[in-house]
């Protein structure tokens, strides 16, 4: 798909304005194709960081969590196989009263319908939420077995929303294949300036079929801010509101017409804070985002 194809792809899934366009103060949302929903396009990953069990480390992750909503956030995003995460984020939505205003994300990921079925009951428990907004089959494992559990659920109205999961570049070929042939709303890929090869196909093809994008691992696993570190930001980074690496790594990302919404994780407050002034402000337009990518490239 061309680009002028992708831009109109990209009107019809609601996306933001460009540089310049949006109010300092909108928090910056996105529709979801498949219902109009719109949602923030800064998320919370869970992925190393929620994996704790002692009572301090899951009082921080409770200020993490009400300080995400605060800002305006609402997507949540775990696995299974994020060890402690998903009973982390429970006592820790619990612990700041339960925001209505969550968007529950989670997987599954095992072998098997009745495993599936066992696993996305016992993260149910985990989470202390009736129902979840969405769950995905992480990693394609066992998908052709899960996708029909998923599809029933979202049928019977246990279930919103319906999706699979992808990172560090693994089969996009078999991305491509399911966003092409099942009715998925969301689909979820790394992408990241490090790690672009989302963009040539499965970003345009996710726009073209209708399919939120979530993405996982915005900050490389954080080698980014290694990358440039004690490098000052450009003169251009006032252009969009961006004060930190962060918020000019996570606009770059949602600056990307096909993107729903990114992911980052953190540990710690200050870092949350910083990831969630991206929802603020203008987003880089394709000229922008070409000198911030080549800004990354030099180092």
């Amino acid at each position: 798909m061309d680009r002028r194809s992708l831009l109109k792809a990209a009107a019809a899934l609601g996306a933001l304005p460009a540089l310049g366009a949006a109010a300092a103060d909108a928090p910056l949302t996105r529709a979801v194709p498949s219902s109009g929903e719109r949602i923030p396009a800064i998320g919370l990953g869970t992925w190393i960081t929620f994996d704790v069990t002692d009572a301090p480390g899951r009082e921080t992750r409770a200020a993490i969590l009400r300080a995400f909503f605060e800002s305006g956030g609402r997507l949540v995003d775990s696995s299974p196989m994020y060890g402690s995460s998903e009973e982390t984020i429970g006592v820790g939505l619990e612990r700041i009263g339960r925001p209505p205003s969550l968007f529950a994300a989670t997987k599954v990921w095992t072998v098997g319908g009745l495993a599936g079925r066992r696993q996305m009951e016992r993260s149910r428990t985990l989470w202390k939420v009736p129902r979840f907004d969405l769950l995905q089959v992480h990693n394609f494992l066992d998908w052709d077995t899960h996708l029909p559990t998923l599809k029933a659920m979202k049928a019977d109205g246990r279930l919103r929303y319906v999706g699979v999961t992808t990172s560090h570049g693994r089969r996009h070929d078999l991305g491509e294949e399911l966003i092409q042939r099942e009715r998925l709303d969301f689909f979820q890929v790394t992408y990241n300036l490090a790690d672009r090869e989302a963009e040539q196909r499965l970003l345009p093809l996710a726009a073209e079929r209708g399919t939120a994008v979530i993405i996982n691992r915005p900050f490389d696993g954080g080698a980014q801010f290694g990358r440039m570190k004690g490098k000052a930001l450009p003169g251009w980074a006032a252009e969009i509101g961006a004060t930190t690496w962060a918020a000019v790594f996570l606009k770059w990302i949602v600056g990307h017409p096909a993107v729903t919404v990114a992911i980052p994780a953190t540990s710690q407050l200050p870092h949350l804070k910083e990831n969630m002034a991206a929802l603020t402000g203008p987003l880089p337009d394709a000229a922008l985002r070409k000198r911030i990518a080549a800004e990354f490239d030099r180092g």
